[in-house]
């Protein structure tokens, strides 16, 4: 029987620290408004999954954030780094189907992550593609590190990077549905979180 985790990545909801790139538009307060919206929303959708978690904060842990599941500090230079270092000590404590979220996603679900770990058991990696190129969710049963090494973070290209580097290491890749992530006004206007920000000024 495998033994499945759900990595979880979140920001310390800090003003001025979080959604800098939404902040040029909206401001800080704004931002740090849409960025709680969205850490309540992962923490809501993924709290009550049957699954062992492991939750990755940004600076310090929260005590009173999924308070029953094993909290981590991110460690590493950019954010593949990190990333591959949360999946290796996955993998290190014997896991063999392991997934990774971030919390810029208005529309992520349970639906959606339990969707993830069906396909997973089917294929060598699992991808939640982004409309703005990227990913929201990466999922693998063994640890490819070269996925999160040399990658263009934040460019649109990233997610066809990533998918040719898997393909040319001979390794299976399934999809899950397209997800608007939310880092710019432009994505925060196409989301249901677009007067969040409004609230609270």
């Amino acid at each position: 029987m495998s033994r499945e985790l759900l990595i979880v990545f979140v920001k310390n909801i800090v003003l001025g620290k979080v959604k800098t790139r939404l902040a040029r538009n909206i401001g800080n307060t704004g931002a740090f408004n849409v960025y709680k919206q969205l850490f309540n929303i992962t923490q809501s959708e993924t709290i009550n999954l049957n699954i062992d978690r492991h939750i990755y904060f940004s600076d310090v842990t929260i005590k009173t954030a999924w308070p029953n599941d094993a909290k981590f500090v991110q460690k590493g230079e950019d954010i593949g780094i990190r990333m591959e270092n949360a999946f290796r000590k996955g993998f290190e404590l014997g896991y063999d189907h392991i997934i990774l979220i971030g919390s810029d996603l208005p529309d992520i679900s349970e639906k959606v992550i339990k969707q993830g770990f069906k396909y997973l058991s089917k294929t060598d990696f699992i991808f939640g593609p982004a409309t703005d190129g990227g990913y929201y969710l990466v999922g693998m049963k063994t640890l490819l590190s070269g996925v999160f090494r040399n990658k263009p973070w934040s460019r649109p290209n990233l997610m066809q990077t990533t998918h040719e580097f898997i393909v040319n290491n001979k390794k299976s890749i399934e999809y899950l549905e397209k997800m608007n992530d939310i880092d710019t006004i432009d994505d925060l206007n196409k989301s249901s979180l677009n007067s969040v920000y409004k609230t609270n000024l």
